[in-house]
């Protein structure tokens, strides 16, 4: 006996519906009229201020017992670790060591109030300092007669010569620097960081490194070299090594082999036993720097075995002063390509601690709050700052929480340069050099992830490879052009040549997968299913009908051929599609 059944659904929900009324628009004067109104309200001034200045809103939900001695504890941490690393990467511009710890204290504060990242440490860095450092050696010259100010010089035929100190091209280029940073804010272009992927930037930081390295062999050898410049002076600064190999100072050698067999033990052994006990790490940086110190001033280790000092340190704070703008024009292109990469330095490592730590940044923020510091730090000669990764990290495993950090580290540095800095005055360059070099050690490692990209991606591989040689054999800022350029034609293959193959059953599952990249898989008789990554345009239709083709191991015109078939009514892709199911 059959038995009827009868199924019901039902659907409840809101039901909206546009009344027939005569909507009246504003005139355009009205418009003008509620735009001023809104633009200039209270509560629009202050959401702009607010956005602007971003410590406004920090500050007000500031958790004074939960986070006050953790953020106070990171900024000692911090300031302690400013102290050598500001020094070293101060020569690496070839500026006084005197200011990596002035980058360590005004631009600082200018990004503590202005900047959205709770977690990086802003400050000296050792590849936009060596880029820097590359245009301070290009520009200025430094007759016996100064050592501070620009001056003009009459040459033989009667006319001016202008003269440019380190100093002089330092502030200048950090000048232009924050001016490019605060134009692209302007327009908004924080953005521009997606066109700079993280395979171009690691093969990009990671020879980069390769410069620093280099350019610290003459002071870890006590040697006394030429200074190169331009493309190809990794080439020629090896050359010169070469040749004036007998000049090396074996004292020298002998305090740098000291320095880096204790950091590296300190590193790899002390520091993670230390770690599991205590979230302070041990400063060796700084015990280095002041045992070294204390030697030379004892016992007088330099001027014995003539080793190069730092020299004389200024005490106390720099008078604001501005930058020649004359020299302006020689460096503008330069100085854009520092500016582009220390942001993009920056935010990528902001975004990792914002991502790591559930917290959003603002990218053309960001822009405004390095531009202000740099256009600040220039008044007060300093280089072009941006985020150290290893200064970073430890401020966020000892616990800061704001940016509150930064204020205590740059405050506890003014204490420094106010009383005993010229302490440092007597320290072995060697030393310096040491630290510098065992610090890049995961930046030159970074070599090794090429057979990672390679394996994931050949095109990424590509990338990589291409901007980590330019950079060494030739310059950085060339190795920036040619890594977007590469960077930009991979792009354009992979818009052409899409990712697409066929879908197979997984056994016992219900997925279907790339069967390349797994073994128990299983064809369904009778349908095809093609996975397609990307947009089907112009460019790509003749590469898609092909692979298509290639998957069902089809040829529609050998298909007509056997068939005999003349008619124009079929066609080929009729032929190839029509004895199976065909799914994209």
């Amino acid at each position: 006996m059959e038995q009827n059944y009868s199924y019901q659904m039902k659907i409840d929900r809101p039901l909206y519906q546009h009344n027939n009324e005569v909507i009246n628009k504003d005139t355009s004067q009205d418009k003008i009229s509620h735009s001023k109104c809104t633009f200039f309200s209270k509560s629009h001034l202050k959401s702009v201020l607010f956005k602007t200045i971003p410590a406004l809103m920090w500050l007000g939900s500031y958790q004074w017992q939960d986070d006050l001695m953790k953020d106070l504890i990171a900024g000692c941490t911090v300031a302690v670790m400013n102290i050598p690393q500001g020094m070293g990467y101060a020569l690496l511009g070839n500026v006084p060591p005197v200011v990596g710890i002035y980058m360590a204290i005004f631009p600082v504060l200018v990004y503590s109030l202005l900047g959205t990242s709770r977690h990086i440490s802003m400050g000296s860095f050792a590849v936009i300092c060596l880029m820097a450092g590359k245009v301070v050696l290009a520009h200025s010259q430094t007759p016996l007669e100064f050592t501070h100010n620009s001056t003009k010089y009459i040459s033989s035929s009667g006319e001016p010569i202008q003269y440019y100190t380190p100093l002089d091209v330092a502030i200048a280029v950090t000048f232009l620097v924050g001016l490019y940073q605060i134009l692209m804010y302007f327009f908004q272009l924080g953005f521009m960081c997606s066109f700079l992927s993280d395979t171009l930037v690691n093969g990009l930081t990671a020879g980069a490194a390769v410069h620093v390295f280099t350019s610290q062999i003459k002071d870890l050898l006590g040697m006394h070299i030429q200074s190169f410049s331009g493309n190809f002076q990794i080439i020629h600064t090896f050359i010169n090594i070469f040749e004036s190999i007998y000049s090396v100072n074996m004292v020298a050698c002998f305090v740098s082999f000291i320095t880096i067999t204790v950091l590296v033990i300190n590193n790899e052994l002390l520091k993670p036993w230390v770690n599991k006990r205590s979230v302070i790490p041990v400063p060796i940086e700084l015990i280095a720097v002041l045992i070294g110190t204390v030697a030379a001033s004892c016992f007088g280790i330099s001027e014995k075995y003539n080793l190069t000092t730092v020299g004389s340190i200024a005490v106390g704070l720099p008078e604001p002063r501005l930058p020649p703008f004359s020299l302006m024009p020689a460096i503008a292109l330069d100085s854009f390509v520092i500016a582009v990469v220390a942001y993009v330095i920056s935010i990528s490592m902001a975004l990792i601690f914002a991502q790591k730590l559930n917290y959003e940044i603002s990218p053309n923020q960001e822009l405004l709050a390095q531009g202000a510091g740099n256009l600040v730090g220039s008044c007060f000669l300093c280089l072009p700052f941006a985020a150290s990764l290893s200064r970073s990290v430890i401020q966020q495993t000892v616990g800061g929480r704001t940016q509150l950090t930064s204020v205590i580290s740059a405050i506890i540095l003014i204490g420094v340069l106010t009383s005993f800095a010229q302490i440092f005055e007597t320290l072995p360059r060697c030393i310096l050099a040491s630290l510098i070099i065992v610090a890049l050690k995961g930046v030159l490692l970074q070599a090794k992830d090429v057979f990672r990209i390679w394996k994931l991606s050949p095109l990424d591989g590509i990338v990589w490879v291409t901007t980590y040689l330019t950079v060494i054999l030739v310059e950085i800022d060339i190795g920036l052009l040619v890594g977007v350029l590469v960077s930009n034609l991979v792009l354009c293959i992979r818009g052409i040549k899409p990712n697409i193959y066929r879908l197979c059953h997984l056994a016992n599952t219900e997925m279907y997968v790339d069967p390349h990249r797994f073994s128990k898989v299983e064809e369904i008789t009778g349908v095809c299913i093609i996975h397609y990554a990307g947009s089907l345009n112009f460019a790509n239709q003749r590469y898609f009908k092909q692979q298509v083709y290639k998957i069902m191991d089809r040829d529609p015109k050998k298909e007509l051929i056997e068939s005999n078939i003349k008619t124009s009514k079929v066609s080929p892709t009729d032929l190839c599609l029509k004895p199976v199911s065909f799914l994209i």
